[in-house]
């Protein structure tokens, strides 16, 4: 039976010829460190050593038992160190491909290798650590691995795990927390970015980083430090079902003292509760002994202007002759802004031309320059046709928009170089120029961020037996970019008053009976003039709105830990808080409103067009500053998430013994409280609201081009309970052909939520060892994901997105003026969606199996190296997925109802101007007129089914002549994506496949999503680390993206764009010193993305998949470490 040392008493009873003991922690890059290991027992011995030098120690029970060492003072190299320590023991060791020390009896007496020892069982949460005691009552603490509660438990091998050791972070060069977990093939889109800067406050923006393991979706993953949970990032964003989810923010993770990062590639609910759907990440801080080091690094893109300047230390000391210890770890970053103008390839929205001799040349979608500018669309209230001189000035409707003379077609001139027409400016033909282009103007990719990480970690082996331990953290980081300046809703248009100093329909005379310089001429409307409705407008003068997002997360952790009988415990209370304050730019509607009734110069001034030089460009035609001054306003969102959590656990390896050998088992409690805090601010939710002073139209918003959302508020409390079962079915000296070893884990959870009821899931995981070097495993579980507090607990909240509105671009289909409706891009409208909090939602939930195996064929002799290969096949079901149906599958079913005589209730419209009247006219459809809002709700949707295959090899070469090399391979293969349609959607697919919708509609058909916007078939990294002498390293790394359609085009056949695959190769070089001046320094120089390979291409407006790419080429760094 194979065990592991225990913080309890040594048990001599269960410790078997082939009982291995791991004591893990971290660095596998060998540098000079200064230990200091008492002479004594070997056992304590290699326990101090596995401290001290944070690297991870395998050795059979059996080797180093009654054994004595010499113990060891003074500054040495790891290897150096561990020979002079086990040198007089008979032992030697080798270096697995891990990173792992494995000691094996020496040459003269090898004893055969009788366990697999592939990452899957190298795994732990915490770092092995030795209290002082007599030597009959020594104490060592526990190795728990990543799956299990169970110290010690084998039954760990059956679950897929993928451990990221030193050299692999190394090799990555990751310099956030992003990075890093972009880097996991397992990983699915980082929808929560940096470089994800909507314009509004409504979605989470700044210093963020998200976790989508298995790409099932945000909140589907359960991340964890050092063991225990972390606090989620306050401000969601909505996820490809248009609902809010909330995530772990990566870039909050303490980089600088990460000793490894554990993936559990499997469904874990019924071990750590809601959110282990896909599976557990879990990073791991090392402990710091008597000494540290400082790392400063600084880097930046090719042909940017982005650099950044990072500055990490570790300090660490123990105390009470070892019985104690402090590590300290600290992280700095100062990075600059990267501009949407730095490059090239995104300094234009307007995508067309990138997509030249392609088959989607020519599609108008392409163009996604916005068609809301300053140059903007105006209607003239209750006048009809306004003519000058008998010259129709606007349409029936009053409709009428300013442009520059030199497109043509003018009215009435304004000034020099801008004019009026009648209706509506056009966005195509001469007038495309009149778009406004978001990259052009420098807006922000990557924001300006400056970000700290300060953690600590405390234990104490107290005289009593018992270990307290304790986590402090703290984590800032503030951002600031640059965004495109906010635009009209249609849903809340402002009127300018007839006073409007430049209104061209103003009145002949003021108030103060001053003549009106700027009215037209030869008028046929009343000399008191009329009001004009901003229907289509950019505030462009107001400039681009500066966005400041500050984080904020601290974590309290404090913990004991001993012995009751025969039974480990431990218990913890964990106390976490993480708030945002993001801060823009505004432009408040009632202040506006007032300044655009003004009768002097200073009264803000619409009709003055943008740039006539450069009309999509920024805005040179500004209005006076007391206007802007006036209107502008600065708005603040405040969020907070808080979690407190208390924890018991109880472990025993020996419960009982049945012929295979003891049965571990593991029960606990857990009890937390989340809490979720937004505050809007005061103009958004309500408090500061908007009405019209010409129309009386009251809006609840009074921020422009921002849609009203209440302040939400809501918390939870949730009690748990688990047990857990290791059950050893056969044992090796059973001696049954073909099963050298069976064991089973065998788990379950129930949890009480206070908001929305009971649930209970179960696991099972069996680990079959054939002979030595092959081993299968296999798992299922039933998961479950309970709706977040902004799911439930929200009133009606309203977002506002581009959506093309399908049955108003039908005339122009119908007259022949659009060919066919994958050239609607003119009829993209931001449409409100009026999303409702439902409390009736009911949880996700998820059965999921793998089966796999571990091989580790003996080509090599044990003193050369190792090879370990992994395959594990797996599968997800879910079920009750929440989701909502959307604005634009509401309007296309309006369109398809609305050829059928009928309309969709739930799309509330205006009712149609004389111009849309005469739009339909001919067409045989009723008139519309513009959408007000679409009313929506949070629903439980259909079933997905995700299904794929990892694979692993590790090979370690310990003895060349050229030096010692490990590589490293992790590959994901996506087989299945399957997402079944609701019965809502299939109506429309069922209508368009009979012809009565177009095929040119973009419908989210569900079915197959493989290889579907973000989501490819295949995803791998490799590593490679060679270490030709103990001073040299070289590292490299090397990540592959396959391709995916991006479904949010259409080309004229109906077929999708294809975003091409992706290989990039990031190299380092380090030196480290080992004498002289330079003692105990180390240089690197890397650079990443060795081939300047640029994202493949998409159609987006800035031109790259940001969830799964990085918006720059060949990065290049070099760093400096000192350690002391």
């Amino acid at each position: 039976m194979a065990t592991r040392i225990s913080r309890n008493r040594l048990k001599h009873g269960i410790m078997s010829g082939a009982a291995l003991t791991a004591l893990m922690t971290g660095p596998a890059i060998a540098e000079p460190i200064q230990f200091s290991v008492p002479p004594g027992s070997l056992s304590k011995a290699l326990t101090d050593f596995s401290r001290q030098s944070d690297r991870e120690i395998l050795v059979s029970s059996e080797l180093v038992t009654g054994k004595q060492s010499n113990g060891l003072k003074g500054t040495y190299e790891p290897e150096e160190a561990l020979s002079a320590l086990i040198s007089n023991a008979g032992l030697s060791y080798r270096v697995t491909p891990s990173d792992v020390f494995l000691i094996d009896a020496s040459a003269v007496e090898t004893a055969p290798q009788q366990d697999i020892t592939d990452e899957s069982s190298l795994q732990s949460d915490s770092v092995v650590q030795t209290a002082e005691a007599a030597p009959e009552e020594r104490r060592e603490q526990t190795i728990v691995v990543v799956g299990s509660h169970i110290q010690g438990a084998r039954t760990t091998d059956a679950l897929p795990v993928t451990l990221i050791g030193q050299e692999q972070l190394a090799a990555i060069g990751a310099d956030s927390g992003d990075d890093l977990f972009r880097s996991i093939p397992q990983m699915g889109d980082v929808t929560f970015n940096s470089t994800y800067l909507p314009q509004s406050s409504n979605a989470a923006r700044g210093d963020v980083g998200s976790v989508n393991l298995r790409n099932l979706g945000i909140g589907n993953t359960l991340v964890l430090l050092n063991g225990r949970r972390v606090v989620l990032h306050p401000t969601s964003r909505a996820n490809e079902n248009l609902v809010p989810v909330l995530t772990y923010n990566t870039n909050a993770i303490p980089t600088a003292g990460v000793s490894r990062i554990e993936v559990l590639r499997d469904g874990a609910a019924a071990i750590y509760g809601a959110d282990a759907v896909a599976g557990v990440v879990n990073t791991v801080l090392r402990e710091v002994n008597n000494g540290g080091d400082i790392t400063i690094q600084y880097g930046g893109a090719e042909d940017t202007d982005l650099r950044q300047l990072d500055v990490n230390g570790t300090f660490g000391t123990d105390f009470a002759d070892g019985r104690g210890n402090i590590s300290l770890f600290l992280g700095y970053t100062d990075r600059s802004d990267l501009s949407s103008t730095d490059q090239s390839w995104t300094a234009t929205a307007d995508r067309r031309s990138f997509f030249t001799g392609t088959d989607f040349e020519g599609v108008s979608t392409l163009d996604r320059t916005s068609t809301i500018s300053g140059w903007g669309n105006f209607a003239t209230v209750g006048t009809g046709t306004v003519r000058q001189n008998g010259v129709a000035l606007t349409t029936g409707a009053g409709a009428f928009s300013i442009i520059p003379s030199a497109n043509g077609n003018c009215v009435a001139a304004v000034s020099d170089d801008v004019c009026l027409r009648s209706g509506n400016r056009a966005t195509t033909g001469a007038d495309r120029n009149t778009r406004y282009d978001t990259n052009a103007v420098g807006t922000t990719l990557m924001p300006e961020v400056e970000r700290i990480n300060l953690f600590s970690t405390f234990r104490y082996d107290m005289p009593n037996g018992m270990q307290t331990f304790g986590e402090i953290g703290y984590y800032f980081a503030e951002t600031s970019a640059l965004q495109q300046s906010p635009t009209m809703l249609s849903s809340a248009r402002i009127t300018v008053p007839t006073s409007n100093y430049w209104n061209p329909f103003g009145p002949e005379t003021f108030a103060d009976g001053t003549a009106n310089p700027n009215r037209l001429p030869g008028l046929n409307i009343s000399p008191d003039g009329a009001a004009v409705t901003l229907t289509s407008y950019r505030f462009d003068d107001f400039g681009l709105s500066n966005v400041n997002v500050e984080n904020h997360q601290f974590r309290f952790l404090t913990g004991l830990r001993g012995e009751m009988g025969a039974f480990d415990w431990e218990s913890a209370w964990l106390y976490s808080r993480a708030t945002v304050r993001d801060e823009q730019d505004g432009v408040s509607s009632s202040r506006l409103q007032e300044a655009l009734s003004w009768s002097t110069p200073d009264a803000y001034n619409p009709f003055n067009g943008g740039n006539p030089a450069d009309p999509s460009g920024l805005d040179t035609s500004l209005s006076n500053a007391a206007a802007l001054d006036y209107a502008r306003i600065r708005t603040e969102r405040y969020s907070r998430t808080s979690l407190a959590q208390w924890d018991f656990k109880l472990s025993r390896p020996d419960l009982f013994t049945l012929p295979g050998g003891d049965v571990g088992m593991a029960t606990g409690l857990e009890l937390r409280r989340d809490l979720q805090l937004d505050d809007r601010d005061k103009h958004v939710d309500g408090t500061i609201t908007f009405t019209d002073s010409v129309t009386g139209v009251e809006v609840l918003s009074d921020l422009v081009g921002t849609s009203d959302t209440p302040d939400t508020k809501g918390s939870r409390t949730v009690g748990s309970a688990f047990i857990e079962f290791a059950v050893p079915l056969v044992s090796p000296e059973m001696n049954i052909p073909l099963v050298q070893s069976l064991e089973m884990q065998a788990a379950g959870r129930y949890e009480n939520y206070s908001d929305f009821g009971d649930i209970a899931k179960p696991k099972i995981a069996l680990s079959w060892t054939v002979i030595d070097s092959l081993r299968f495993r296999g798992s299922w579980a039933q998961s479950f994901r309970a709706p977040n507090l902004e799911q439930l607990n929200a009133t009606v909240v309203s977002r506002s997105n581009t959506r093309t509105d399908w049955v108003r671009c039908a005339p122009d289909v119908i007259n022949g003026v659009t060919e066919d409706f994958t050239q609607c891009n003119g009829f993209g409208f931001a449409t409100t969606g009026r999303r409702a909090g439902n409390p009736d939602l009911e949880a996700e939930t998820a059965d999921t199996w793998t089966v796999g195996a571990v091989l580790q064929p003996r080509i090599l002799p044990d003193h050369f190296g190792s090879l370990t290969l992994t395959a594990d096949l797996w599968n997800v079901e879910q079920e009750g997925l929440i989701g909502i149906y959307g604005e634009g599958n509401a309007l296309i079913l309006d369109y398809l109802l609305r050829t059928q005589g009928s309309s969709n209730p739930d799309v509330i419209r205006a009712a149609p101007t004389a111009d849309e009247i005469a739009a339909f006219a001919g067409t045989g459809l009723e008139p519309v007129g513009r959408v007000l809002y679409v009313n929506d709700a949070y629903r439980n949707l259909q079933p997905q089914t995700v299904r794929g295959v990892d694979f692993s090899a590790s090979l370690a070469l310990d003895e060349t002549p050229i030096g010692r090399f490990t590589f490293d391979v992790n590959v994901a293969h996506l087989l299945e994506y399957e997402r079944s349609p609701s019965p809502d959607i299939q109506v429309l697919l069922d209508a368009r496949a009979a012809g009565q919708i177009d095929p040119g509609t973009i419908i989210p058909e569900g079915g197959d999503l493989l290889r579907q916007d973000g989501s490819p078939r295949w995803k791998w990294n490799a590593s490679m680390t060679w270490k030709p002498t103990d001073a040299i390293t070289i590292g490299a790394y090397t990540q592959y993206t396959g391709y995916f359609w991006d479904t949010s085009i259409l080309n004229s056949q109906g077929d999708n764009w294809r975003v091409d695959d992706q290989q990039t190769v990031n190299l380092y070089a380090q030196y480290a010193f080992e004498e002289g001046i330079a003692q105990n320094t180390r240089v690197r120089l890397g650079v990443r993305n060795v081939g300047d390979q640029l994202p493949p291409m998409d159609s987006s407006s800035t031109g790259y998949n940001g969830a799964l790419y990085q918006p720059y080429g060949r990065y290049w760094y070099a760093s400096i470490r000192k350690s002391f």
